[in-house]
């Protein structure tokens, strides 16, 4: 388990940057901990980091 949560976290990271990491520790923390609050903050950073925007 812990190789799949290191590999998601790279590919993340890579794909997505610093706040991408940052938007899956948020919520991986939030739903570990029981916080909506932190879960929909980190949910809606990924969300926000995966919509296209037309440029």
């Amino acid at each position: 388990m812990p190789l799949i949560t290191l590999g998601l976290e790279q590919f993340i990271q890579w794909k997505y940057g610093l706040m991408g990491s940052f938007g899956l520790a948020l919520l991986t923390f939030g739903i570990k901990a029981g916080s909506p609050n932190c879960a929909c903050a980190g949910a809606f950073i990924l969300l926000a980091m995966t919509v296209p925007t037309d440029t």
